[in-house]
């Protein structure tokens, strides 16, 4: 089975990476035969800005851009989709926005069109979130700021598509400099993505 891990943070350094790392991790650690591949949005320079040709694309007037080909072609290769990135005033940042904005096309990831229903067109992606909030969770459950985004993002954005959002986790930053406890975590999330693959029944008994 194969993941792509998307992550969208300027800084290699950053924690968001480090939890991209660690999902990574738990992937290829429950199964041999799993792989992955992560997408550095900002290391990749990836453009977000919706442009004159993502117009034209959603009109289906002209073909997807190369580079928004370019990932739908990583996704389509993927068994599941894991997005790792930190909140930004309560939501995704704008480079992993318009990565979806961009992307997620008409066409490709939904067929839209004014004299015919809604057709999804990614029932078969399995979608796995991983938020990294620096508040801590009295502030997110106080003014419903969690719930907010799994509105907007898991059903607003997902189940438009017909993806199924299996994972809809935020990892809070930890009051000390220990983050060993949320890095863990995020290696379990990993390990949770794909079934943990069984040894054959011949192999057992040898």
């Amino acid at each position: 089975m194969h993941a792509l891990i998307v992550v969208a943070h300027p800084v290699p350094t950053s924690l968001s990476h480090s939890v991209a790392a660690q999902v990574a991790q738990g992937v290829t650690l429950s199964s041999p035969g799993n792989s992955i591949e992560i997408a550095d949005l900002a290391a990749e320079a990836f453009d977000p800005r919706f442009n004159a040709a993502d117009i034209a694309l959603y009109h289906r007037e002209a073909a997807a851009p190369a580079d928004v080909a370019t990932e739908q072609a990583r996704i389509d290769r993927a068994d599941a989709l894991v997005l790792v990135y930190p909140v930004y005033w309560w939501s995704m940042p704008g480079l992993l926005k318009g990565w979806i904005d961009r992307v997620f096309a008409n066409g490709w990831a939904y067929d839209e069109a004014t004299d015919i229903k809604l057709t999804k067109k990614l029932q078969h992606l399995k979608v796995h979130l991983v938020a990294v909030g620096g508040a801590n969770m009295r502030t997110y459950a106080r003014h419903g700021y969690f719930g907010a985004m799994r509105t907007q993002i898991d059903h607003g954005i997902f189940d438009y598509c017909g993806a199924k959002v299996v994972t809809s986790e935020l990892l809070l930053t930890p009051e000390t400099s220990d983050t060993s406890e949320l890095l863990d975590a995020a290696r379990g999330i990993g390990g949770r993505i794909f079934p943990p693959c069984r040894e054959p029944e011949a192999a057992r008994a040898a």
